[in-house]
C-alpha cells in the first residue's frame, strides 16, 4: 500500500482524518480501480508483451549463448511483475527493495548490461502497444525508477 495512505490509516486510530486527507485518500481510491485494470491487462497480455522481444533479441544477440538472452529476459520478466506489483500498490519503495535485493548484483555478475538495454528498450515499446496512454502513464515511473536501479541510467 502506498506509504502515505498507510500513515493516514494510522493516524486514523488515533483520531479521524482530516477533510485534505480524506481528499487524498478518495484519490488513492479512485486510482485504484485504473491500476488494477492496468496490472490484470499487463498479467493478460505478458505472453503477448514478451515473445516479440524474444524474438528481437534472438535476431539482435544470436551471436550470445541462449542462456545469456534467456536469463535477461526472465530477469525483465519478474522486473515487470514487480513494477506492476508497486504500481498496483502505488509504491516505488517497494520496487526499490525487491530490485535492490537481487537484480542488479545479477546483471553486473553476468555481465548482461547491453542485452538488458536493449530489453528495456523494446519492453518499454511493446508496453506502449499494449496500453493505453494512460495505462502506460501509470506503469512508467515504475518502469523507469527499474531502469534506474538495474542499468544505473
Amino acid at each position: 500500500m502506498h506509504p502515505e495512505i498507510s500513515r493516514l490509516l494510522e493516524q486514523a486510530e488515533q483520531r479521524y482524518l482530516k477533510a485534505n486527507e480524506i481528499e487524498l485518500f478518495q484519490r488513492y481510491v479512485a486510482s485504484l480501480a485504473r491500476r488494477l485494470e492496468t496490472y490484470e491487462l499487463i498479467r493478460d497480455k505478458e505472453e503477448s508483451i514478451f515473445q516479440p522481444i524474444a524474438d528481437q533479441l534472438e535476431a539482435a544477440f544470436g551471436n550470445e549463448p541462449q542462456e545469456t538472452v534467456e536469463r535477461a529476459l526472465k530477469h525483465w520478466l519478474l522486473i515487470l511483475r514487480y513494477c506492476s506489483s508497486a504500481m498496483l500498490s502505488s509504491d516505488l519503495d517497494f520496487l526499490q527493495l525487491r530490485l535492490n535485493d537481487w537484480v542488479k548484483g545479477l546483471v553486473e555478475t553476468h555481465e548482461t548490461q547491453r542485452i538488458e538495454k536493449k530489453l528495456y528498450e523494446l519492453l518499454e515499446s511493446s508496453l506502449k502497444e499494449s496500453l493505453s496512454e494512460k495505462q502506460f502513464g501509470l506503469m512508467q515511473p515504475f518502469l523507469a525508477k527499474a531502469s534506474q536501479i538495474v542499468l544505473g541510467e
